[in-house]
């Protein structure tokens, strides 16, 4: 198969899907890769490693595009990407298509087989192409929310660990699964105060077990995420239901409780957000804004600032799907690997996975039936 890499557009976003290893493993496999120029620079790679490993490197995503019988991206495409995609073309990539209506109509009408990172899903429920990059949000949404609490970067002058004699900042992190876990590694290495809320009381169990007490862990309800809220200098979003619109859990009037010079670090902006005054999203280089006298963090695209990490922990799990979809070509491992066939969002103008469909009151198709 010939594969294609481009370099991503979205502001701030360094990481590349396939690393000069990942050419040269397909290469060896018998696939062409075709890489745009520049794609891995900001992770680190250039554009000699690629072509020393095998791949052809192109001048524009527009000969990347024209070459490629399946783009691997890393995040979900661009308007101005649209025009690029032919009927039939595999697009392998996060894409988070519940709060993008306009990109799931271009799918749908361009008939592009999407294949998105996020939905892929083991029979235990695990996400494994996500959970890496969820990984890395989880601990950096602590040190970004750490550095948006000094006073000079707009927040209350706390610093998360205290000092004896000095109380520590309370963080509190609304979900416990992979982000949360791993936000709850870093404050409670920082010495925070740290409370953890989810619906799951076995996860709850879990927590408890493994931090060995160092973490409140608290059941899920507005009553309790609103008083853990309250008293939070530090508060961090981190609820996923896969494929679907994240839920409003933080509503605004907990926001407007919080004390001025707060900081929201809502991770699952991607996914539309759990904090209700989360209604924009920002770029790395305009990160914070403020409502209610709250910073309010929302970046979608948190692991793009430390791209040579992200990148590595990425591609590490994605490149045996990209093998698989390569060699067995799409439909042969849809069928053959259930985890890989949750991962299909849209496919030949049909939106293959239920909770997209929901999100945007579309048809749902399953893949089954397109399959055949």
């Amino acid at each position: 198969m010939d594969i294609g890499v481009v370099k991503e557009i979205k502001p701030y976003e360094n990481r590349v899907a396939v690393t000069p290893a990942g050419v040269r493993a397909l290469v060896r496999a018998g696939h062409r890769v075709f890489v745009e120029a520049g794609a891995g620079q900001g992770s680190g790679f250039a554009d000699e490693e690629y072509a020393g490993a095998g791949a052809e490197v192109l001048p524009q995503a527009l000969d990347v595009f024209a070459a490629a019988e399946m783009i691997v991206k890393v995040k979900e495409p661009l308007p101005q990407e649209y025009g690029l995609f032919r009927e039939g073309q595999i697009l392998f990539t996060y894409l988070h298509l519940a709060p993008e209506p306009e990109l799931t109509r271009m799918l749908m009408e361009r008939r592009v087989v999407a294949i998105a990172y996020e939905t892929v899903q083991l029979e235990d429920r695990s996400l494994p192409l996500l959970t890496p990059m969820s990984e890395v949000a989880g601990r950096m949404a602590v040190q970004i929310g750490a550095h948006f609490l000094e006073k000079h970067s707009g927040g209350r002058g706390v610093l998360l660990g205290g000092v004896p004699g000095v109380p520590p900042g309370r963080v509190v992190i609304v979900g416990g699964g992979t982000v949360g876990t791993n936000a709850a590694k870093m404050a409670v290495g920082l010495g925070a105060h740290v409370t953890i809320l989810d619906i799951n009381a076995d996860r709850l169990r879990y927590l408890d077990d493994i931090f060995g007490g160092r973490v409140e862990t608290v059941y899920s309800n507005e009553g309790n995420i609103g008083a853990a809220v309250e008293r939070a200098d530090l508060v961090i979003g981190a609820v996923l239901i896969p494929g679907a619109r994240a839920p409003k859990l933080v509503t605004e009037e907990m926001v407007r409780s919080m004390q001025p010079g707060s900081v929201l670090v809502d991770v699952a902006i991607d996914q539309g957000g759990s904090i209700a005054t989360m209604d924009r999203t920002t770029t790395h280089a305009d990160p914070v804004f403020e409502r209610h006298g709250v910073l309010h963090y929302a970046v979608p695209n948190m692991p793009g600032a430390v791209p040579r990490t992200s990148t590595l922990a990425l591609t590490g799990v994605t490149l045996p799907y990209v093998l698989k979809i390569a060699g067995r070509g799409w439909r042969q491992a849809l069928r053959e690997d259930p985890a890989l066939a949750r991962g299909a969002n849209v496919v030949e103008g049909r939106v293959v996975h239920e909770a997209v469909a929901q999100a945007h009151g579309l048809a749902y198709t399953p893949l089954a039936e397109v399959l055949g």
